[in-house]
């Protein structure tokens, strides 16, 4: 496998972070689009590759979960996505509850630590395919959400092996960070992003919601949206009981599944409390890059820019495929 090496002259890690945004304004391909209903009366939003009718008996199945307010046009999404269907493997990403462009129907939302809809997902994907060998990637948020679900589901988890890729391990850590510095234009977007979301719940179901317009307005950091609409619509007695409970860190040990965490150093979004300090089960692969920004590793060059996650995804998962799969 190969290390990653950022591309000549961009090893700044927000150049690294920024750079895709830039490098691929429109998405590889479009997806085969499909709606589920949830048993809870909300839907979820998939984007497959390919039909899943047309998914052949022993064909790979590559499951993603996307990073906060991400959806398929995140460049890393469609990016992962392709980079699978050129692996003859059909890949399926779900949207989190809202974030499809379509708010969802109930006040609950999603978080780093709600397994709920992806445990249904996969369940559910089961039923349609019941031999094909499934993998799976999560990105930033969705990378922590799935070391949570790993981590409940032990055994049961229906995965051959699975990726983490810049996943916030400690939620409380990495709040802080991204209200420091440069970090702060990135807290800013993604606010933007969840309180457009949130004005539109309050218009819809404006008694359901733990909080009025007016104090919604007052949000200025990640943090304060956590403690005024995450942790009361989600059970939760306040930002840090959320943090504290959700941070994927001191769950690795109950994970059976072979698991493999992508860090950059340098992750604008990170501070070093993300990386494991005790010994890791040999199933469980960490590999801390020097640089790479967050979900940015960008190598090659500048005029020939490369994504270095779209190759060293596959890669790794590919010896865990059984020796009878279907794989072009």
């Amino acid at each position: 496998m190969t290390p990653f090496e950022p591309a000549n002259g961009l090893r700044n890690p927000h150049l690294q972070t920024l750079l895709p945004r830039f490098l691929r304004r429109k998405p590889l391909f479009t997806p085969v689009t499909q709606r589920i209903e949830t048993p809870d009366g909300d839907f979820l939003d998939l984007a497959w590759t390919a039909a899943p009718d047309t998914c052949r008996v022993e064909q790979p199945v590559m499951v993603l979960f996307h990073g906060l307010e991400g959806s398929f046009r995140s460049p890393y999404a469609n990016g992962l996505l392709h980079a699978a269907h050129n692996q003859g493997w059909l890949g399926v990403m779900m949207h989190f509850r809202g974030c499809s462009g379509e708010i969802n129907r109930h006040p609950r939302s999603y978080h780093s630590g709600e397994t709920s809809d992806a445990r249904f997902f996969l369940r559910w994907l089961r039923e349609k395919l019941p031999s094909q060998p499934f993998f799976a990637v999560g990105v930033s948020l969705g990378g922590n959400m799935l070391v949570n679900y790993l981590a409940e589901t032990g055994t049961s988890s229906d995965l051959l092996a699975a990726q983490a890729i810049s996943p916030p391990l400690d939620l409380a850590a990495c709040s802080a960070r991204i209200e420091q510095g440069f970090s702060r234009v990135y807290q800013q977007y993604l606010l933007g992003s969840m309180k457009r979301t949130l004005s539109q719940k309050l218009a819809v179901l404006p008694g359901a919601m733990p909080l009025s317009p007016d104090q919604a307005e007052q949000i200025r950091t990640l943090r304060q949206f956590d403690d005024m609409v995450t942790a009361p619509l989600h059970g939760f007695a306040d930002a840090e009981d959320y943090y504290q409970r959700c941070s994927g860190l001191t769950k690795l040990t109950d994970i059976t599944t072979p698991l493999r965490i992508i860090h950059a150093k340098d992750d604008p979004f990170m501070t070093e409390a993300v990386i494991p300090a005790q010994p890791l089960p040999a199933h469980i692969v960490y590999d801390l890059c020097p640089y790479g920004g967050h979900v940015g590793f960008v190598t090659g060059s500048w005029r020939r820019p490369d994504f270095w996650l779209e190759t060293t995804v596959p890669e790794w998962f590919s010896p865990f495929l059984p020796a009878d799969a279907d794989h072009d």
